[in-house]
């Protein structure tokens, strides 16, 4: 079953400075290019950083004040007043730069911009070099998958090649992302694993397994009997 990876929503086209770009130049190619941020590319487009429009604000926050560090002062705060004083993209960017690269599942990259608290991540390729950048709003285009698409994946890769379900056994209906499986299968286990694949189904918000068995083959598992609502994974 193929899970939607980064490649599918990436953009291609990234805006990208060098480590001795200006901040005034920095500043012109977002507000030019209407992005929030770019990363730090050197001639080889390695990622060496991201600069984005809060490393940038640093300046405008601090203005008139005096950067001389202070005793008692935070580890955050600090680094405003360094970055507030810095004039190029070297000094100015978030370094190491978190990445993903083209064949990253969409729901680990989503999990990586969540656990490191970021908005967008680089995309690069075997030997480093960009080739792309995802965003958050990037990984919510999988939800716009038509259902008729997310249909024919639940049946053919879930049912059928997975569970090998006779043709009409299960009912399978999409609205709005959200998907219902009716109808009767011979094992509990089959039922609880057709709704956890569907489940992971890309573009999948919801699925509701209103599946019966005939015969219940799990009875340590301890998952109760009947309708079972499983999420979408992204």
């Amino acid at each position: 079953m193929r899970t939607w990876q980064v490649r599918d929503v990436m953009t291609p086209d990234v805006a990208t400075v060098r480590a001795d770009t200006p901040y005034r130049e920095i500043v012109d190619v977002l507000t030019g290019r209407r992005v929030s941020a770019v990363p730090v590319v050197d001639e080889f487009r390695h990622v060496l950083g991201v600069v984005s429009e809060s490393d940038l604000l640093h300046k405008v926050e601090l203005a008139g004040e005096p950067h001389e560090r202070r005793v008692f002062e935070g580890r955050r705060r600090r680094a405003a007043r360094t970055k507030a004083d810095a004039a190029v993209a070297a000094d100015l960017m978030t370094a190491p730069a978190m990445t993903a690269m083209p064949h990253t599942w969409l729901v680990s990259a989503a999990r990586t911009m969540n656990r490191e608290q970021v908005k967008r991540l680089p995309v690069t390729d075997d030997l480093g070099r960009l080739v792309g950048i995802v965003t958050r709003g990037d990984l919510l285009k999988v939800h716009l998958r038509p259902d008729a698409d997310i249909r024919r994946d639940v049946v053919r890769e879930v049912l059928n090649r997975v569970l090998a379900v006779e043709e009409g056994a299960v009912q399978v209906t999409v609205v709005d992302g959200v998907v219902r499986l009716a109808g009767q299968l011979d094992r509990r286990t089959s039922v609880e694993i057709a709704g956890r694949l569907a489940a992971q189904v890309s573009g999948v918000v919801e699925v509701v397994n209103d599946l019966g068995y005939d015969f219940d083959d799990s009875p340590l598992t301890g998952v109760a009997a009947g309708r079972t609502t499983f999420a979408g994974i992204l």
